[in-house]
């Protein structure tokens, strides 16, 4: 039995000690908004923040994260960084098929929680690894500019 705090909620589970938490947050919790694509880590669709910092949870094993904050887009609005991220991709219509976006909002949200003014080398850096195939990166930089932006 495994306890894993999940958007502030506890969750006693019963899963395999190896069982990566992507499945764990999609197949046994429900939270469906995290969502795989490579399954390697390098696509940066199945980004969630544990402990405030962004992490590809399709390789990390949820057994390990007993008594570390887990955050999945479903929660990322009631942080003050995820509410301005959020804001700001509707404001500039970053989404296109949005399937890569929950990991694109959620590294961006940790960005900002960390570097309230990133300059475009700081973006650059916090987005790379996440894949856009709609290739909307001008419109995620415009979003994350005007996010700064937000009272």
């Amino acid at each position: 039995m495994v306890t894993l705090q999940i958007n502030g909620n506890e969750h006693h589970l019963d899963i395999p000690e190896d069982m990566p938490l992507l499945w764990v947050l999609r197949d046994v919790v429900g939270l469906t908004g995290t969502k795989f694509g490579c399954g390697i880590a390098q696509c940066g669709a199945c980004t969630v923040h544990i402990d405030g910092r962004p992490i590809r949870s399709c390789v990390i094993p949820a057994a390990g994260l007993a008594d570390r904050a887990i955050t999945t887009i479903e929660a990322i609005g009631e942080t003050p960084s995820g509410r301005k991220i959020q804001q700001a991709w509707l404001e500039v219509e970053v989404i296109q098929c949005g399937y890569c976006q929950p990991g694109q909002i959620m590294s961006a949200a940790a960005l900002l929680a960390s570097n309230p003014n990133p300059s475009d080398a700081d973006i650059d850096a916090a987005m790379s690894g996440n894949i856009c195939r709609c290739g909307t990166y001008q419109r995620i930089r415009a979003a994350i500019k005007q996010a700064t932006q937000a009272a």
